[in-house]
């Protein structure tokens, strides 16, 4: 699957890590950077991911920074994007399931590795039910 990731320097550690567990899984990549943990800012990657997610470019998108909110409050004023923060394996789930997100968003200051594979896993084999949640996700982009 073809996937876009990028963080500021608050989340290059995880970012790095996360984009090395993606392509051992047999994905392919699009990284917009950070290149390093000198400061930048975040809309400019958050930007990027969201732009090839509503593009087509990529079918997921991943995000890192400090928090996740960060980054998710700039992915989401692209239309078409949903990019939901996830801080435990049932939002990560319940983000795609329910809310069709295609952007997941995390905060390397609250997950560990470990936990962010395991978000990722779960995001990325997770389909979303359509049904009534459908009637809800099209009003959002109204």
């Amino acid at each position: 699957m073809k996937l876009s990731i990028a963080s500021d320097h608050a989340g290059f550690r995880l970012k790095t890590q996360l984009a090395d567990f993606l392509r051992a899984q047999g994905h392919e990549l699009l990284d917009h950077g950070a290149e390093s943990e000198a400061s930048c800012d975040y809309p400019d990657f958050a930007r990027a991911v969201a732009a090839d997610v509503a593009s087509g470019a990529a079918r997921f998108g991943v995000l890192v920074c400090s928090s996740g909110i960060g980054v998710s409050i700039a992915a989401n004023r692209v239309r078409c994007v949903r990019a939901a923060v996830c801080l435990n394996e049932d939002i990560a789930e319940f983000s795609r399931r329910h809310n069709d997100a295609n952007i997941i968003c995390l905060g390397q200051k609250y997950v560990t590795t470990v936990m962010a594979e395991k978000f990722l896993r779960i995001f990325l084999a997770t389909d979303f039910e359509g049904g009534r949640h459908q009637r809800r996700v099209e009003k959002i982009e109204g």
